[in-house]
């Protein structure tokens, strides 16, 4: 497991692995988490970083009982992969 850094200020979660940042962005409005986008540098893709960076802003989202809107394509289909994830949808 990676460590995750959530920075509510700049709604992001952020983790560094082999020097590169990794990172979610997500914007909040009315108790909805809108996910904007995933990003792994190529160099440290394949190792399941998304997926805890996504796994992390949605675990926030329920423990605060938010909605969450997956606009980026990867968080989209991570939903789809995990349907425990589903009753969050918007």
């Amino acid at each position: 497991m990676t460590d995750i850094r959530h920075d509510a200020h700049r709604q992001r979660f952020e983790t560094v692995v082999d020097g590169h940042t990794c990172e979610l962005d997500y914007q909040l409005r009315d108790n909805v988490m809108a996910i904007l986008h995933t990003g792994v540098p190529e160099p440290v893709g394949g190792r399941g970083i998304a997926a805890q960076l996504t796994a992390a802003a949605l675990t926030l989202a329920r423990e605060n009982n938010w909605r969450v809107r997956p606009l980026c394509s990867y968080a989209a289909a991570y939903i789809r992969r995990h349907p425990e994830y589903t009753s969050l949808l918007a």
